[in-house]
Formats: C-alpha cells, structure tokens, sequence
C-alpha cells in the first residue's frame, strides 16, 4: 500500500483528509524510479504529472542568454517535483527537470489530479496552503539574493537543505546561489578554516 510510504503522509498532511482520502490519493500515484542524469522534463515540454520525492535529489534549471545552465531550484526527499506554470496553466516549461541522483519518485498525472480535486473536499484547500508556502518560499528567496551576502545564502542552505551541499555539484550549486563557482570555493574554503 502507498499510504506506508511516509512521503505521502508527509506531503499530504492536512486535517481536513481523513484516512480514506489519503488512500485514494495515494493510490492515484505510480512508482517510478529514474536515473542519475535523467530528465523528467525538457525546456519546451508541457508537465503532465508531478512528482513526490521519496529519495534522491532533483534540479530545475534553465540557459541564460549566453546558454549557461543556472540552476532555479533544488526538490529533495519528501518535497513535491513541480513546475506549476506548465502543469497548471497547460503552457510550455521554461525549465528543464532533471536527476542529481538517482531518484524514487511518486508520478500523478495532471488528469488523475483533476479527480481528486473535484471529488475529495479537502484536496482544494490543501492545494493552496501547499502553494500559499511556496509563495512565501519564493518570496524569501527573492529577498535572500537581494539583501543577503552570498557566503550568509550558502549557509542558509548548508543548515536547512544540508543533502544539497552533499551530492549536488559546485557548479550547480553556486548558479542557485547566483555566484560563481569560484566565489563559492573561496566561501568553503573560508568555512573550513574557521
């Protein structure tokens, strides 16, 4: 049974699902296993489903202007794997999903998402705490790469997102960062000598 795979009590909690709507949402997802290096979805691609993150670590990223890979966002275990304005508005991604590790993750596809949102009651409001807090999520990003200096956005993702700064390449890292990865060598480099 789905519902013994703690990704989906943590994702799904709300107290307005009770036991039976956490199996029929468990039950609307399909086990997939991808790759190291995989992608889930290309730039120009439109999501069909998204993805809750069991175990492993995916990127988001797109090409600036001179075709450089910049890294936009990170999914680890127990986040959900997303590009809402493809999923949702039905549009084109500008980014692309790919596999920083290998990864087991939980597919549900935009169809399978439309049942239950018409027909568990709960599944409406859970959807917008869920992207109420990615907002404030977002915004807050936004904020930290205005106000705060690189080497204090490092550390905030070394304390909050540690398995990021574990398997994720520098490189990728420091695009996230919205530095360079020679900026960020320095920065580690200083860290390890306090």
């Amino acid at each position: 049974m789905n519902l013994d795979t703690p990704v989906f009590r943590h994702v799904y909690q709300h107290f307005m699902f009770s036991e039976d709507d956490l199996e029929r949402i468990a039950a609307s997802h399909v086990l997939i296993n991808i790759s190291k290096g995989e992608t889930i979805l290309k730039s120009g691609e439109i999501l069909d489903s998204y993805y809750l993150l069991e175990s492993g670590i995916v990127r988001a990223f797109v090409h600036d202007f001179d075709m450089n890979e910049m890294s936009t966002e990170f999914f680890i275990n127990n986040e959900i794997v997303i590009i809402p304005s493809s999923l949702f508005q039905r549009i084109a991604s500008q980014e692309t999903l790919q596999a920083v590790t290998d990864c087991k993750l939980w597919q549900i596809t935009y169809d399978d998402f439309q049942v239950l949102f018409q027909e568990i009651p709960g599944f409406a409001e859970w959807g917008r705490m869920w992207f109420t807090f990615q907002l404030f999520s977002l915004k807050q990003r936004s904020l930290d790469m205005i106000m705060e200096p690189a080497k204090n956005r490092y550390l905030k993702l070394l304390k909050e997102r540690p398995s990021i700064v574990q398997n994720v390449p520098l490189k990728q890292i420091a695009t996230y960062l919205g530095i360079t990865d020679t900026s960020l060598s320095r920065i580690r480099k200083e860290l390890v000598k306090v």
